[in-house]
């Protein structure tokens, strides 16, 4: 039988700041190629789906910026 050992991994955040930096690169990234493709969106709805995913994703930078304002004072 075997037995298993049912502890949490250690958490580790001493990287946490570079990952959140990468991710706000890449959702910026995203939202200067959902830009590029308003142009060639084929309606208003698309048109409106883009702008209101890329407002989400200003939205998520904007709570980054503030996780890593919150991991720098730690």
């Amino acid at each position: 039988m075997m037995t298993y050992n049912n502890q949490p991994n250690p958490d580790d955040r001493s990287d946490n700041v570079e990952k959140l930096q990468a991710m706000i690169q890449n959702t910026d990234d995203n939202i200067r190629k959902a830009e590029q493709s308003l142009s060639l969106a084929e309606n208003e709805g698309q048109r409106s789906q883009i702008e209101a995913k890329n407002e989400r994703r200003r939205e998520s930078i904007t709570e980054m910026r503030a996780e890593i304002q919150d991991e720098a004072h730690q």
